[in-house]
């Protein structure tokens, strides 16, 4: 399963609905997720240029984009953002494939 690195903020009118209902927001979003074939490793709240931080596996990228669609859509977030992750074993392997296609590379110049 490829591993991707989700972050976002929180819109104005999901902190008021956070005050006057306060929610496990990892609860909420984790069926979302589900039901795109993906799981919800890890959601964390973040300080800085965004609110939070969630860590999904997914096999099918298309349908975790269809379900980040659906979240922005819900106007509860915004600046979504999606990043492929690696572990250190898989960059060993891309490392490895890199140098196995360097000779068929031909520069410019």
């Amino acid at each position: 399963m490829a591993r991707y690195i989700i972050t976002g903020n929180f819109t104005s009118a999901a902190a008021k609905g956070m005050l006057a209902h306060p929610s496990d927001r990892q609860k909420a979003v984790a069926p979302l997720i589900e039901a795109a074939g993906g799981r919800l490793e890890q959601y964390l709240v973040t300080t800085g240029k965004t609110d939070f931080l969630m860590i999904v596996t997914a096999d099918d990228a298309q349908a975790l984009v269809g379900a980040l669609l659906v979240a922005g859509a819900s106007g509860a977030v915004a600046n979504l953002q999606t990043v492929q992750a690696f572990t250190s074993a898989e960059f060993l392997a891309a490392q490895q494939r890199a140098g196995n296609l360097a000779p068929r590379y031909q520069a410019p110049g």
